[in-house]
């Protein structure tokens, strides 16, 4: 620090290196202070959307559930009128089992259920064939059902993939691709889609 005598006697002072120095420290701890708002507000952004992913499975998981858990109903009311039918009915619960199995990864359990909903539109094809199956009251109750299960699961689905699609999206693009590299527990999520024939299963309309 330099300071002079001026006329009058005032004194002027004049900052010299210690001042600089302040200055630069006082930028580098806003810089720092900055950079640390970002990564928190950015690896913040990625849990929640992350959140979001798992909340939107669980969503599909219990439509699925209430699905396979309203099947063996519908089995046994078809069974009572159409018995020698026993073709379609066994794999209409084969398929079931399949898509109840454990260990499957979201896009092979997707395939399952696509297989599972093909299945279930020749169980329901059976209807046409038998009168008196369509007209029992049961039968219809349950159809009813898996109608709105049916939909549920499809607005499920389609919200899930666009959870997955956002959660993607920060993941791959700047800043959130270098935040999640610094540690924490992100990475892809499947699509609920099924790959290959299961694309192609027929989509049953329960009504």
């Amino acid at each position: 620090m330099i300071t002079s005598i001026g006329q009058g006697g005032r004194i002027f002072t004049a900052f010299g290196g210690d001042t600089v120095g302040v200055i630069a420290g006082a930028v580098v701890v806003v810089f720092v202070v900055v950079c640390g708002w970002w990564v928190v507000r950015t690896y913040n952004r990625l849990v929640r959307l992350r959140n979001q992913t798992q909340a939107s499975w669980a969503q599909i998981d219990v439509q699925l559930k209430r699905r396979h858990e309203l099947i063996p109903n519908l089995v046994e009311g078809a069974r009572g009128y159409a018995a020698h039918e026993r073709g379609t009915l066994e794999a209409v619960t084969a398929a079931r089992g399949e898509a109840m199995g454990g260990g499957l990864g979201v896009t092979d359990r997707a395939a399952a259920e696509d297989a599972l909903t093909a299945t279930l539109g020749r169980l329901f094809a059976l209807g046409e064939s038998y009168p008196e199956l369509k007209a029992d009251q049961h039968f219809s109750t349950v159809q009813a059902e898996l109608t709105s299960a049916e939909d549920k699961i499809a607005y499920a689905r389609q919200f899930y993939n666009s959870a997955v699609q956002s959660y993607h999206t920060a993941l791959e693009s700047f800043p959130g691709n270098v935040v999640a590299g610094l540690g924490g527990a992100h990475e892809r999520r499947e699509y609920f889609e099924a790959a290959g024939v299961a694309q192609d299963a027929v989509r049953v309309r329960f009504a």
